[in-house]
C-alpha cells in the first residue's frame, strides 16, 4: 500500500468548532511530510501510545525525530521506509459562544419561604492549553476521526451541571437571594461561577476565557415550577386590582353558586324566581361570611405614647376591655405576609400600620379605599368628613338622613364621642386622642 508523503490537517465544513482530528490516513513513511499550522498541534501515535509531539511548521518523520522507529528499522539510515500511525490535531483556537443550560435544580427562596425549582443558561468560550493531555484526558485517543464542541459538551455536561448547580444554590442560600432578586445579581453570579468551574476544566488541559449567565428563572417544565408562576401572577394582579385572596374565594363562591342558581331556575323554567334566589342566596353568604372573607371585622388598633397598639371597636361604639389585648392576624399592604395588629411595623418589610377605621385591615398610605372591607380612607389632618355611614363607611353629607350608598338610615350622632372610633371626647377637644379624626 503507498504511503502518504505529506500530512496537514483538514477540520472541513462542520458548524461545530472542532478540537481534535485525526488524519484519515496510517500508511506513513520516514520520508512523510507532517505540516502544523499555527494555533495548533500536532501528536503521532503507534500502539496506542503518543510518540511524537509536533508544533508549528514542516517536519519530516524519521528516525531522527521518533525514536520508536529505530527499534523497527535499527540504526537511523537512508531510504523510504513504511510503518503505520495515526496523526492527531489539536485545535487550540478559542472557539466562539459554546452554550450551556441545567435545569431541574431547587433553591429556597427566602421571600416566599418556600423551595423552587430552577433552570438557567449562559454561554462559555474555552481554549486548549495543554494540548497532550486535552488529548489523553478529553479526547482519549477514540477511534472517532473528530472530537467536536458537542462532543466537549456531551461528554462534560454531567459533571459541569453538578458543580454549576451546587455553585449557584449555595450563592444564592448564602446571600439570602431570592427569585425577585436574581437579575439583580446575574453579573456577580456569574463570576462566581465561572471561579467554581474553572478547576474542572484544568484538569482537562482546558482554560475558560469567557463565561456568562443569560438566565436563571422557574422551570416550567415541573408542575412545580408552573404553579408557582401562576401564584406570582395571582399575587401581582390581587396588588394591582387591591382585592385580598379572601374576597377572590368570596367572589369564587358567590359565581358558583350563580350559576348553580341560573341552572335551577332553568330547569324549573322561572328565570325571575332563580334570580330571586341568587340574590336571597348572595345576601345570605355576605351575612354569614363577609364577617372573616368579604368585610373582615378586624378592630382597629390605636398605638400609644409606647408605641403599642390596642384594638377599638367598630365605628359608633365604644372599646370592648374583653377584645383590647387581643391581637388579630392581618396582612401587611406592602409584602403580603402575616402580622399581627399589635405590631406597628411589619417585623417582614418595617412597613408602618395603616389600619382601616373600619374593619382594623392594613392598607398603603395612599390609599383612598380600603383594600377588605371598601371603607372611605383620608388624612383626619386634611379635614375628613364628621359623619361617616356606620355600615359601608361613606362620608355623609351634613343634614343628611340617610346614606346615599347603602341607605342605611343616619343614628343620631352625639357630638361628643367620636364617630370614627367611638371615643367619648370633652367638649373643647379638637383631634380625637384615640384615632386623630378632627371635629368640625
Amino acid at each position: 500500500m503507498k504511503a502518504i508523503d505529506l500530512v496537514k490537517s483538514d477540520y472541513g465544513d462542520s458548524r461545530d468548532f472542532v478540537f481534535a482530528w485525526r488524519f484519515p490516513e496510517t500508511n506513513l513513511s520516514t520520508n512523510t511530510q507532517l505540516i502544523v499550522y499555527p494555533s495548533e498541534e500536532a501528536f503521532l501515535v503507534h500502539d496506542g501510545q503518543l510518540q511524537g509531539k509536533y508544533g508549528n511548521g514542516r517536519h519530516t518523520l524519521n528516525t531522527e525525530n521518533l525514536p520508536f522507529l529505530r527499534n523497527i528499522f535499527g540504526f537511523p539510515f537512508g531510504g523510504k521506509n513504511p510503518f503505520t500511525a495515526e496523526i492527531w490535531f489539536v485545535n487550540k483556537q478559542i472557539p466562539a459562544d459554546l452554550s450551556w443550560k441545567i435545569d431541574k435544580f431547587e433553591s429556597h427562596d427566602p421571600d416566599f419561604d418556600t423551595t423552587i425549582p430552577l433552570c438557567a443558561r449562559g454561554k462559555y468560550s474555552v481554549q486548549v492549553v495543554d494540548a497532550e493531555r486535552f488529548l489523553i484526558q478529553m479526547v482519549g485517543l477514540t477511534r472517532k476521526s473528530n472530537f467536536s464542541e458537542s462532543d466537549l459538551t456531551r461528554q462534560s455536561q454531567g459533571e459541569f451541571s453538578m458543580k454549576a448547580k451546587s455553585a449557584i444554590q449555595n450563592y444564592m442560600e448564602e446571600n439570602h437571594i431570592g427569585y425577585k432578586q436574581i437579575s439583580a445579581y446575574i453579573n456577580i453570579i456569574s463570576d462566581y461561577l465561572k471561579d467554581s468551574i474553572t478547576p474542572f476544566w484544568e484538569k482537562y488541559g482546558i482554560s475558560m476565557q469567557n463565561f456568562f449567565i443569560e438566565t436563571i428563572e422557574i422551570d416550567t417544565s415541573t408542575k412545580q415550577g408552573r404553579e408557582f408562576v401562576e401564584n406570582i401572577a395571582k399575587q401581582a394582579d390581587m396588588k394591582l386590582t387591591g382585592h385580598t385572596w379572601q374576597q377572590e374565594q368570596a367572589f369564587n363562591l358567590y359565581d358558583k353558586a350563580l350559576d348553580k342558581i341560573a341552572e335551577m331556575g332553568n330547569q324549573s323554567g322561572s328565570g325571575l324566581l332563580g334570580s330571586l334566589m341568587a340574590l336571597n342566596m348572595m345576601n345570605n353568604m355576605q351575612g354569614s361570611m363577609g364577617g372573616a372573607m368579604i368585610n373582615p371585622q378586624y378592630n382597629q388598633p390605636s398605638f400609644g405614647a409606647q408605641g403599642g397598639a390596642q384594638n377599638v371597636g367598630q365605628p359608633g361604639a365604644a372599646p370592648m376591655a374583653a377584645q383590647q389585648n387581643k391581637p388579630k392576624t392581618i396582612f401587611c399592604s406592602n409584602c403580603s405576609k402575616k402580622r399581627l395588629s399589635t405590631e406597628r411595623f411589619c417585623p417582614n418589610c418595617g412597613t408602618e400600620y395603616n389600619p382601616c377605621p373600619r374593619c382594623g385591615a392594613d392598607n398603603s398610605k395612599n390609599a383612598k379605599r380600603c383594600v377588605s372591607c371598601g371603607a372611605q380612607l383620608g388624612n383626619a389632618d386634611a379635614g375628613a368628613t364628621a359623619n361617616i355611614c356606620s355600615k359601608c363607611g361613606t362620608p355623609l353629607a351634613a343634614g343628611a338622613a340617610f346614606c346615599s350608598v347603602c341607605g342605611t338610615p343616619v343614628a343620631t350622632v352625639d357630638p361628643n364621642v367620636c364617630p370614627r372610633c367611638g371615643t367619648h371626647l370633652q367638649p373643647s377637644t379638637v383631634f380625637c386622642p384615640t384615632c386623630g379624626f378632627k371635629r368640625q
